[in-house]
């Protein structure tokens, strides 16, 4: 079966060169310059991978797409590319997953590379289908959650805490691996937005439930655990 590729580079013979390299491979290859007209595709079909440039021209850059994606609940494989000079925290922690970057220039060699990695992880991800804690399901497929049997509504942000917790289960997770891995931030000053999302999540998974799923561990951060 044919891979299907959308790229969102700015510059052309970057773009070309990727567009090239990947068709004569036989990769199926969609291409765009801008940032809108990217989300755009990103959302009205499906691919196999996405490569997007870090530095798009206008208000509107790679990491903004990057990030719009992921809260839109789009878990498509992202390869960014960025020229050294762009290389920031925030890109450091992208690697594993359905995440990854490359910095400018690159052989296609290591593109392709990073390409095959990131859609067999991915489907390997996919493959998983379902994660449990005791009572506690999520369907990685229709990002549907249940607790005994009971739907609960988590938006996409909300879920993509709990999968990251519960991919964590009875590990403690710090809020710096939650603002880096959740919400693609690197301050510290945020960390009250990690509070306000634990006790929304805490009130839909725990509330009314037990044994009580998420819990805090006062000093060193979160953990979703049935036997705390």
């Amino acid at each position: 079966m044919s891979m299907h590729c959308l790229i969102i580079e700015n510059e052309a013979d970057t773009e070309r060169f990727v567009r090239n390299g990947l068709r004569e491979v036989g990769y199926i290859v969609t291409s765009c310059s801008e940032s809108v007209e990217g989300l755009n595709l990103a959302t009205s079909r499906q691919w196999d991978i996405i490569i997007l440039d870090r530095m798009l021209p206008g208000n509107v850059d790679g990491m903004f797409v990057f990030k719009t994606l992921r809260e839109l609940g789009k878990t498509t494989p992202i390869l960014i590319l960025c020229v050294l000079a762009s290389l920031d925290v925030r890109l450091r922690g992208l690697r594993g997953g359905r995440n990854d970057y490359l910095t400018k220039p690159f052989a296609f060699s290591e593109l392709l590379a990073r390409v095959d990695g990131l859609t067999r992880r991915s489907k390997l991800l996919e493959d998983v289908g379902e994660l449990w804690v005791a009572d506690l399901k999520l369907d990685l497929r229709t990002r549907r959650i249940e607790r005994k049997g009971k739907p609960i509504s988590l938006q996409p942000r909300e879920f993509r805490l709990l999968e990251y917790l519960v991919r964590h289960e009875d590990q403690i997770v710090t809020r710096t691996m939650l603002l880096e891995s959740v919400w693609d931030y690197h301050f510290t000053d945020r960390s009250n937005i990690i509070n306000v999302q634990i006790s929304r999540l805490r009130s839909k998974i725990d509330k009314g439930f037990s044994p009580p799923l998420l819990h805090t561990i006062r000093g060193a951060g979160y953990m979703v655990s049935a036997h705390c």
